[in-house]
């Protein structure tokens, strides 16, 4: 039983605070001799800070960076397996450490709204922070929306040097707000912003749903699926531009990336698409979809809700989500946790139930879903598994762990 559910709030945050400057402390303040860039935002975060290693590596800066899928120093690259996007104090600031003893000038982090509440963003020294986008998450956990939006503004309150925002998204209003010697927007709807402001112009998708866009001039042609992965290109651009770094530097780096592990992961092409992404709130799902269904016969669609106990109203909109762009849904077993996981694909089936009148299936096993997905895809069609990525494992009662990986599976099942 977690005992800090019992203690009054004054004394959590205390505690939090606390660890956080021992942390510091112990590891001898390794930010402060860093550039520190943090990446907050509902969706985009982990590919943000993939993209952003990949350009300050192409102009010749020794790299550390943290998220969700991996931990790399330098070239040095240890999967994530903690099954926490920012783990805890004491291991971020080692981490600084070791990035600082690896003779590394940037660190780029993944800032999640839990790791703020519990202080892990600060003392730590961030030469800029990042806004891609926000979405209702983690409500139940923050008692609220609102509380979910003023957490991530911690961080932008903790970091006053440079503040950049994906202007698009209807909530960036609220982190203008907080001061900052420097404020970058980047957008591919608004032409207006009072401060730098970077405009992708030409936006189109090709066959693939691959995006190719126009910056200043020069023509940029992602690898990467989605019109999603503009946004997070032109966050990666101005993180770049801050440091100096030329826009056909960018250009080179950008256009190298094929894939990053578990975001809009193609794991087969031929003779049909099969697609692994994280995809687990509304927004990012919906993305999925939009990219794959133009490609695709017949989308035939994996899915189900991440984490057992956590924000259960999203559950049937994840499942109307699905009926609305698929034509075979198959939900499944996601991070049950201790929760009834036939519980929790009901209520994500039920939404589907609403809103159409496509094939429905519930599998309780994740692998036999997939295998029938595949058995049911036809060339042509295109399978998505959604709600886990890359993530190394499956979170089942009394806090074990499965091992597993969607995208290993499918290679099975496929053969």
């Amino acid at each position: 039983m977690e005992i800090s559910k019992y203690l009054p709030k004054f004394v959590v945050n205390s505690y939090h605070f606390v660890l956080a400057w021992l942390g510091s402390f112990f590891y001898g303040n390794p930010s402060k001799k860093l550039k520190v860039i943090g990446i907050t935002g509902t969706n985009g975060k982990s590919t943000v800070v993939e993209m952003a290693y990949a350009v300050l590596r192409q102009a010749g800066y020794k790299v550390a960076a943290l998220s969700s899928i991996r931990f790399v120093i330098n070239d040095q690259t240890q999967q994530n397996k903690t099954r926490l996007t920012m783990p805890g104090r004491f291991f971020v600031q080692k981490f600084l450490k070791q990035a600082l003893d690896a003779g590394c000038q940037y660190v780029v982090l993944e800032v999640t709204s839990q790791g703020i509440e519990q202080s892990r963003h600060l003392f730590i020294d961030f030469e800029s922070v990042v806004f891609t986008n926000l979405s209702p998450e983690h409500i139940e956990a923050h008692n609220g929306f609102e509380n979910y939006k003023k957490a991530k503004g911690k961080l932008f309150s903790a970091c006053k040097n440079i503040h950049i925002l994906n202007i698009d998204d209807r909530w960036s209003e609220y982190y203008l707000q907080f001061p900052a010697k420097e404020k970058i927007g980047f957008a591919i709807n608004k032409n207006e912003f009072d401060g730098k402001l970077l405009k992708a112009n030409n936006v189109v998708l090709d066959n693939n749903g691959k995006p190719s866009f126009n910056l200043n001039g020069t023509d940029i042609k992602l690898g990467l699926a989605g019109q999603f992965n503009v946004y997070n290109a032109l966050a990666c651009i101005a993180i770049a531009q801050t440091q100096g770094i030329d826009l056909t530097v960018c250009k080179t780096a950008l256009e190298k990336i094929k894939s990053i592990p578990g975001r809009m992961e193609y794991v087969i092409e031929e003779p049909f698409k099969v697609v692994v992404d994280y995809a687990f709130t509304p927004p990012a799902l919906e993305s999925v979809y939009q990219t794959l269904k133009p490609q695709a016969k017949k989308l035939i669609c994996v899915l189900g809700a991440c984490g057992g106990g956590r924000d259960q109203w999203k559950r049937p909109v994840l499942g109307k989500i699905a009926g609305k762009h698929c034509d075979l849904i198959i939900v499944t077993n996601e991070d049950p946790y201790d929760e009834d996981p036939m519980t929790i694909i009901n209520d994500v089936a039920e939404g589907a139930e609403k809103t159409s009148d496509v094939i429905l299936k519930k599998i309780l096993d994740r692998r036999e879903a997939i295998r029938e997905a595949l058995k049911n895809a036809q060339p042509g069609d295109a399978v998505a598994i959604t709600g886990k990525g890359c993530e190394p494992s499956i979170c089942i009662a009394n806090g074990k762990k499965i091992p597993w990986d969607d995208r290993e599976v499918v290679k099975e099942e496929i053969k």
